[in-house]
């Protein structure tokens, strides 16, 4: 096959920061190509640069496409030569139809009027394309994430992507429709579509990728063949820079006899359909010193549970009784769940768990003000305190404690939201996918800091899609479907196919 694209020797620099260090790619026309490595190592900057989101001179270096030199200037240069990229944050319009999005900036206009016949149906051919049979019409905040990374796709296609990048596509969805996205980038590669996929989901690469090029600290440390059969493990090294040779830190549990959290018969309906309950009759306990798991297929309600114990922060018709250290608690707004001991870190960091635009100074203090004020006045210098000894304590990577938050990794964001938590001092704490979107190395990090918070005496509850987070750092679990308590079991006599097969046979008496 013929290269592609090369990119030479590309260095960029931030404040106080070397992004990329000489980094140099090459990527054979019509294959799929695996950017990887740790959060923070350089691999979104890569491609910001491929694409114009950062210009041509600000960077050193070359990009190379077709045998030509290239500068440029901004994305619509890039996507005029066919180079799509796809963020994690998906660009699209909610109150816009499919069609409307699909063709965004690239309208099928004539004299400056837009030929809607022509749009739908350009629209419902390229949806046919990615395998969607939704109406061009269609409004995109109805449909779910899968559907709408697809319509991505499908706004790439309309732009004669050559070129696809797509950065951690499968982030936010499910087993059914990641397999789908990658069966789609697998149909592209017959085509002749060239594709770069960034992910953390090693399982997932090692499925469709044909190379990977792995990034440390801002280098390219390696370049791997996947068709000589390289190993999860072999990744890895090359990603941390060592050999990591246990996914979860190893523990010791002391769980207490003391229950730090019961819940009983909890109800939660729907917050715009009165005849719909998300949350029904469900009764838990967690004790002190714990890891908790709660284990579900997409759907299953368990982010509805935990943010309706959450201040009411979901739903209506909310029913039940809470207890944090055997007594009965008031959890009706967010302020007094927190005076109440419970945490929750979100799923979303990036719109419900942070202030993208403040510093880490800022975001960490957050849930207790008042331990950073001197009366209504929050004090700068305690405030600086606190966060100087979270980054310490949860070795948050930035400049300094005055980098914003949305310039941080994800790995680094989510050590951000717990710190937060963690400064708010709770006994029960709510980790919502504590891991979704980070490295193998990150994740690390913070199922340590789990084990350690539990070693103290607190309680966790982790809620997870990824059933093997859930059997490597829990103590016990229960599997919820539908709304439902369907199973409980203690991790050790735990496996997937046993979370599986509970979840199935719920579903039939249903």
């Amino acid at each position: 096959m013929s290269v592609i694209l090369e990119m030479r020797a590309i260095t960029k620099e931030f404040p106080g920061v070397k992004a990329l260090d000489q980094v140099s790619l090459s990527v054979e026309e019509g294959e799929i190509h695996a950017l990887v490595g740790e959060n923070g190592a350089g691999k979104s900057t890569l491609m910001k640069v491929l694409s114009g989101v950062y210009p041509h001179g600000s960077y050193t270096g070359d990009i190379v496409y077709d045998g030509q030199i290239k500068a440029f200037r901004g994305i619509s240069d890039s996507e005029a030569d066919g180079i799509i990229i796809i963020h994690q944050e998906l660009a699209l319009v909610p109150l816009l139809s499919v069609a409307e999005n699909i063709f965004l900036g690239n309208e099928r206009a004539s004299k400056g009027i837009i030929d809607w016949r022509e749009t739908n149906r350009r629209a419902a051919e390229l949806l046919a394309r990615v395998g969607l049979k939704e109406h061009p019409e269609t409004l995109v905040d109805t449909l779910g994430l899968g559907k709408q990374q697809l319509i991505e796709i499908a706004k790439a296609l309309s732009k004669n992507v050559r070129l696809l990048i797509l950065d951690e596509p499968t982030s936010s969805l499910n087993e059914t429709d990641s397999q789908k996205l990658l069966d789609l980038l697998l149909e592209f590669k017959a085509r002749g579509i060239t594709s770069i996929l960034i992910s953390h989901k090693l399982n997932e690469i090692s499925r469709v990728a044909d190379t990977i090029t792995v990034i440390r600290d801002g280098s390219a440390v390696s370049r791997l063949d996947c068709r000589e059969g390289i190993s999860e493990d072999r990744i890895i090294r090359d990603m941390v820079g060592r050999s990591l040779d246990d996914r979860y830190p190893a523990r010791d549990p002391k769980i207490q006899a003391e229950t730090a959290m019961e819940v009983r018969n909890w109800c939660v309906t729907h917050p715009l359909h009165n005849d719909r309950q998300v949350v029904k009759n469900v009764s838990f306990h967690v004790k002190k010193g714990e890891v908790l798991g709660i284990a579900g297929l997409m759907g299953a309600g368990r982010t509805e549970l935990a943010m309706s114990l959450f201040g009411r922060s979901y739903g209506q018709n909310i029913s039940g009784t809470a207890l944090i250290n055997g007594e009965e608690v008031n959890l009706s707004t967010v302020r007094r769940a927190i005076n109440a001991g419970l945490a929750y870190a979100t799923e979303d960091r990036k719109t419900y768990g942070l202030v993208l635009d403040e510093t880490i100074r800022r975001n960490v203090p957050l849930a207790d003000l008042e331990g950073v004020a001197n009366g209504v006045i929050v004090d700068r210098t305690k405030e600086a305190d606190v966060a100087n000894l979270y980054r310490k304590r949860l070795n948050i990577k930035s400049s300094s404690i005055e980098q914003e938050t949305v310039n941080l990794s994800g790995g680094n964001q989510q050590k951000v939201v717990l710190s937060k938590w963690l400064f708010a001092d709770p006994d029960v704490l709510i980790l919502d996918e504590p891991t979704r979107g980070i490295d193998v190395g990150a994740k690390f990090e913070i199922y340590t800091v789990i084990r350690d918070l539990a070693a103290s005496g607190k309680a966790i509850i982790v809620i997870s899609s990824e059933l093997p987070e859930l059997l490597g750092i829990t103590d016990r679990l229960y599997v919820m479907n539908e709304g439902r308590f369907v199973g409980e079991m203690p991790t050790a006599e735990a496996s997937q196919e046993k979370i599986m097969a509970t979840i199935i046979r719920s579903g039939d008496r249903t």
